[in-house]
């Protein structure tokens, strides 16, 4: 990923190319106070609402676009995904946790304490996509789901699609218990996405990876991986597992670019 200091800083997956407009960001560069500090984007948090909506404007003003433009959802841990049009412009959708479009004037975002951001961009077929990949989002096979939404709604080709994803907890700290263990082994039979459990019963998942081979299963070759430890990395970004529950949440934008 790439680096800018912004204002605020954001994260760039270096895969994605023109065409498009994306932006992950980080906790920092805002106005909310401890322990939401400082660039919360989500009113879902008990923060102070004026400065998630500052915030929010701190980003919008990184990819030029309007409030009015946005699509937000309702993130549920689950594996439906919805196709958006200009006509979502501005809506909450309900029990969502991906989208993809194919509109220049929609910007999707979502937003993430640990969970597993995962963007793509279709280049051939200008259209993009996005999707936030717990442990269920991911035993669910979300990231697949969006990426066959975007073959099945724009005529996208697997082979040909970018995915990338985000900072999210890493298997360096993702310790999990018998249930995860167990819907990862059935989601991912064979597949190195867990360790060997302890004498507790308890092993590190490797979302990064499991997001990798279900995107790899559906046809998609390219995948960037950022490599960034949401809770190793707490001074950049907001952890739910490093901090007990109490933090803010970062955002992700997508957007196709305007041609002139």
């Amino acid at each position: 990923m790439i680096w800018r200091d912004g204002p605020p800083p954001h994260l760039l997956f270096e895969s994605f190319g023109p065409g498009q407009q994306h932006a992950v960001f980080t906790r920092l560069g805002g106005v909310s106070a401890r322990p939401y500090d400082t660039l919360n984007q989500s009113p879902m948090a008990p923060d102070d609402p004026a400065c998630v909506v500052e915030n929010q404007r701190r980003a919008q003003a990184v990819l030029n676009y309007s409030r009015e433009q946005v699509v937000n959802c309702q993130q549920v841990h689950g594996n439906h995904v919805a196709c958006v049009s200009v006509n979502d412009a501005g809506r909450v959708l309900a029990a969502t946790d991906g989208m993809v479009t194919a509109e220049p004037g929609v910007v999707l975002t979502m937003r993430y304490a640990d969970c597993a951001p995962v963007l793509f961009y279709s280049a051939a077929r200008r259209a993009v996509g996005i999707a936030h990949a717990g442990w269920r989002g991911t035993a669910l096979r979300v990231a697949a789901a969006t990426a066959q939404m975007m073959v099945s709604a724009f005529g996208c080709d697997p082979a040909e699609l970018l995915a990338a994803v985000g900072p999210s907890i890493g298997p360096c700290c993702y310790q999990v218990g018998p249930e995860v263990i167990e819907q990862f082994r059935q989601a991912f039979p064979g597949e190195q996405v867990l360790s060997a459990p302890d004498a507790a019963g308890r092993a590190y998942a490797d979302l990064w990876h499991a997001n990798v081979v279900q995107l790899q299963e559906v046809g998609v070759a390219q995948v960037e991986v950022s490599g960034f430890c949401t809770c190793c990395r707490q001074d950049v970004f907001f952890s739910h597992r490093g901090s007990g529950g109490r933090t803010g949440r970062f955002a992700a934008y997508i957007r196709l670019a305007e041609v002139s």
